[in-house]
């Protein structure tokens, strides 16, 4: 079986498949403790360009992980929060965490 059949079959394949980059699951993070503007991210996630984050951040938009809440305010305002979807990544963050105090 190719690799891409067993991700529309395996769970795990599949939440690899859209939360599987070291980006996605670290922006899960950042927004678990509550709305974030693009600055917060590229302050917390260092190392990731502009552009890399700017595609992350519409890909998990249109995922439906996350909202992107615009405020018409001066000067504008722009904040990401986490939908339930994107909540209920919320265990597999803290399993991650507990396995990298324990391991890493």
């Amino acid at each position: 079986m190719k690799t891409k059949e067993k991700s529309l079959i395996c769970p795990i394949a599949k939440t690899v498949d859209v939360v599987g980059d070291h980006c996605s699951i670290l922006i899960v993070r950042d927004l678990l403790t509550g709305p974030k503007r693009f600055s917060d991210f590229t302050r917390s996630l260092t190392g990731v360009s502009s552009r890399t984050l700017t595609k992350k951040l519409q890909s998990m938009t249109k995922d439906k992980f996350i909202v992107r809440r615009e405020y018409s305010e001066s000067p504008p305002r722009v904040e990401y929060t986490l939908t339930k979807k994107g909540s209920d990544l919320n265990d597999v963050a803290k399993a991650m965490r507990r396995y990298g105090k324990k391991h890493l």
